[in-house]
């Protein structure tokens, strides 16, 4: 976790101004969640304003549909569109690397307790967030919220500590009751993030990777796979979405990459019981009696 950015003015408005952009990002890309609307303009939309704004993206735009509940972003020429789904929109702003990261569902599906449950339970999350209060409190907290609709909370999700270049840093934010945890104290910034669902409350890996980071710094051999990981260098430890690389033989590279350890792939997270997924999300930072929500 990060030192209490709350003795370093910079810091805390390079968060800040991460979150400033996000809102407005996020706002404009809601609108544009529409049955019939391209998946990928939306992604695309998302990651270009951020940057005509000032910042950067600090991980692919997601757009998650209906049982997916995270990880899943537009290929390269994507013809997906907005059908009768129940839609996640995740995404994170970064500013020199000190991060916002938020999401929120939108309904094309006609499910509007689903995505009360999620909502409902970030907002008792958030209610909780002081200096003192343990992780484990938190996770209770969501947990009970989303259980009022009589739905499950997925419990091998959880939010996260944001930290500079570190989109998912400690301490983990469980989305159930678990005895103990980590403490907060002023000066972490975390992501809270409950998601709800009407299926069995787990995640399993689905079949695909759009996303990739690099874990590991290790030389490569062959000039066309050096070149894709210099491409990928350039967005550090975040992570980054395959379309943004150029490459002839860009499956290839990606593959070397990740045997050999240095590239980690994210496969999209689908509901183990093909339930639907809701998910809510804000970025806080831990005060001396409570929390600032960057993102709300």
């Amino acid at each position: 976790m990060t030192d209490n950015v709350y003795n370093r003015e910079d810091v805390l408005e390079k968060y800040r101004e991460a979150g400033r952009i996000l809102k407005i990002v996020r706002a404009e890309a809601a609108d544009m969640i529409k049955i019939g609307n391209s998946l990928l303009e939306v992604a695309e939309f998302v990651e270009k304003k951020t940057m005509e704004l000032g910042g950067k993206p600090a991980f692919p735009c997601n757009i998650s549909r209906n049982q997916e509940a995270a990880h899943a972003t537009p290929k390269a020429g994507d013809k997906d569109v907005f059908g009768k789904d129940m839609v996640k929109l995740d995404l994170g702003v970064h500013v020199d690397g000190y991060i916002a990261d938020s999401a929120i569902t939108v309904d094309l599906s006609g499910n509007p307790d689903i995505v009360k449950a999620s909502q409902d339970a970030l907002a008792a999350a958030i209610d909780l967030m002081k200096p003192g209060i343990s992780t484990g409190e938190v996770g209770a907290a969501i947990e009970e919220s989303i259980r009022r609709y009589g739905l499950n909370p997925i419990t091998n999700l959880t939010g996260h500590g944001l930290s500079q270049y570190e989109a998912h840093d400690n301490p983990a934010v469980p989305n159930k009751h678990v005895e103990g945890g980590f403490i907060l104290k002023e000066g972490d910034v975390l992501a809270i993030e409950p998601f709800a669902t009407n299926g069995k409350g787990l995640v399993h890996d689905g079949n695909w990777s759009e996303i990739y980071s690099i874990v590991r710094k290790k030389p490569v051999r062959m000039p066309v796979v050096r070149n894709v990981l210099k491409q990928a260098e350039e967005y550090r430890e975040l992570p980054f979405a395959k379309r943004w690389l150029q490459s002839d033989k860009l499956d290839f590279s990606l593959l070397q990459l990740e045997k050999a350890g240095v590239l980690h792939s994210y496969p999209v997270l689908i509901e183990s019981a093909g339930g639907l997924v809701s998910q809510a999300e804000h970025t806080v930072i831990i005060t001396q009696d409570g929390c600032e929500v960057t993102t709300k």
